[in-house]
């Protein structure tokens, strides 16, 4: 069976490290405040030199190390992110030009903090049906170019940074991606948006959430999906070695947990130190778990997330 085998990862940050205490200076918040409602106690916030596209290629030029594959060996580029570079052309096309690819298939995906999920199943999909026998998968974001600094009940909550992970299709009954599951309900689109855009308003506008129903909808979408997803790839909670979520609220990980009995210290958390990164939080987790040793080979991988739209996915996968 031809399986998407994950061959390495990498991630980025910006240089800037912003605390809660310094957000503090600025806005009506507190760290006390924050990390009893969030968990989060900074974020890293990019710089005028720094876009989605630079922490991409840099995300991604740490993952083509990891994986010890060239850049030219690249079939696929597909990236995730609801903060492009530009409106046209797609930011993974900018990603491509800097890694020095001369041509293959790339492309945007917008489906923002679940966007990582969809770009891995669009990943795995081509590969498994012969699109490509590589593929670079990249979730970054600047969500601090969107956020609305007047309004401390959203501009706290988010981060900027990048994560990717190299795919490869191999023959293999155990190891790469079991299973993967799609949602999206856009009845829901009031609960979390930015109320700008180029066909609309002319501008990029703002982010805009209403948190109590995201936490709502989260906890139990988030659960039904992760046993949808086992169960497609004829496994228990039980089997999970490691659950890598979107990394938005710490107080969402640990009720989504709760709901499937699962231990929390297989959970991997990040969200303390970089916030909520959207379509960049997964992969970037990832890669944190992995470098510092807690997800190793062998390991059977949960990844989840819930966004915008309101969409929501997972995803099972032997590292």
């Amino acid at each position: 069976m031809i399986r998407s085998v994950v061959k390495g990862s990498g991630s980025a940050l910006p240089k800037r490290c912003v605390s809660n205490h310094e957000l503090a200076e600025k806005i009506d918040t507190s760290d006390e405040w924050i990390v009893e409602r969030t968990g989060i106690r900074q974020r890293h916030i990019a710089g005028e030199d720094e876009t989605t596209s630079t922490l991409a290629t840099e995300a991604s030029c740490k993952a083509l190390e990891a994986a010890g594959v060239s850049a030219d060996s690249v079939d696929i580029i597909i990236l995730a992110t609801a903060t492009p570079d530009e409106t046209f052309p797609a930011t993974a096309t900018k990603v491509q030009a800097a890694l020095g690819i001369k041509d293959c298939v790339a492309f945007d995906v917008a489906a923002v903090c679940t966007g990582f999920l969809y770009a891995i199943s669009v990943a795995d999909s081509l590969l498994r049906t012969g699109m490509g026998k590589r593929a670079l998968v990249i979730g970054a974001e600047t969500f601090s170019r969107i956020l609305d600094w007047e309004d401390r009940g959203t501009c706290v909550l988010f981060g900027d940074g990048a994560g990717a992970m190299v795919l490869d299709a191999e023959e293999s009954d155990e190891q790469g991606i079991l299973a993967a599951k799609l949602h999206a309900a856009g009845e829901h689109h009031d609960l979390l948006y930015v109320d700008g855009g180029p066909s609309t308003t002319q501008t990029v506008g703002h982010l805009r959430m209403r948190g109590r129903e995201v936490f709502r909808h989260a906890v139990t979408n988030l659960a039904e999906v992760l046993t949808e997803t086992l169960e497609a790839a004829g496994l228990s909670a039980a089997d999970v070695d490691w659950v890598v979520p979107h990394q938005a609220n710490a107080r969402i990980l640990d009720a989504t947990a709760k709901k499937l009995g699962l231990d929390p210290d297989k959970v991997v958390v990040t969200v303390d130190r970089h916030a909520n990164t959207s379509a960049a939080s997964v992969p970037l987790a990832f890669d944190v778990a992995v470098r510092d040793g807690r997800i190793k080979r062998g390991d059977l991988v949960l990844l989840e997330a819930m966004g915008g739209g309101l969409t929501w996915g997972a995803a099972a996968l032997r590292y």
